[in-house]
């Protein structure tokens, strides 16, 4: 597969599960897609040894077409901000998801064998607080082919939206950690 030829589509859902159905649903061109903020939800309700009622089943929107890449959702309040939905199309790439090298439930750390080299992808939601930046910045690792780093980052600035008027010291975190994995922010 020609990496640069590969197509990722990257959107905050702002917790709206029926707008991860559409995307999934309509954005079939794309091989990539990753979602931020999104909402756990009950999928249905099962049988259960504890309970006569059953117990909630807990999940995100699925789709036939897409090979869902997430952490679980063990505790409750605590549920990842981010899933990566990789096409199947392009399945016959063994893509892994790696909490092993990134263990924060609001960073994916999602990788690729392609041509005798590993390659990596970062979807990443980071909050008001910027948890995941932090996180980042202070486990100072070091990655090798990462491709890309998308995402909601949270960060209002006027470097790259001219309506703020100020220069915020997330965006020099920010510009610190891509530089440290070699990648260059690009703002649209």
């Amino acid at each position: 597969m020609n990496i640069k030829k590969l197509r990722i589509f990257s959107q905050n859902i702002w917790k709206n599960s029926s707008l991860v159905n559409t995307i999934l649903r309509i954005q079939s061109e794309f091989d990539i897609i990753f979602i931020q903020e999104l909402s756990w939800i009950t999928i249905c309700s099962i049988s259960s040894s504890k309970s006569k009622d059953g117990e909630e089943l807990v999940g995100i929107p699925n789709h036939p077409n897409w090979i869902t890449f997430s952490r679980a959702s063990m505790i409750e309040n605590n549920s990842p901000h981010v899933v990566s939905y990789i096409n199947i199309r392009i399945s016959s790439i063994q893509f892994s998801l790696h909490k092993d090298i990134l263990n924060h439930k609001d960073i994916s750390l999602t990788s690729f064998f392609n041509n005798n080299n590993i390659f990596s992808l970062i979807n990443i939601y980071s909050d008001s607080s910027q948890a995941a930046l932090k996180y980042l910045k202070d486990i100072e690792a070091t990655f090798n082919n990462i491709l890309i780093m998308m995402g909601n980052f949270n960060i209002h600035d006027n470097l790259w939206d001219l309506n703020y008027l100020f220069h915020s010291s997330h965006s020099d975190l920010l510009f610190n950690i891509t530089d440290s994995i070699n990648l260059d922010l690009l703002h649209l």
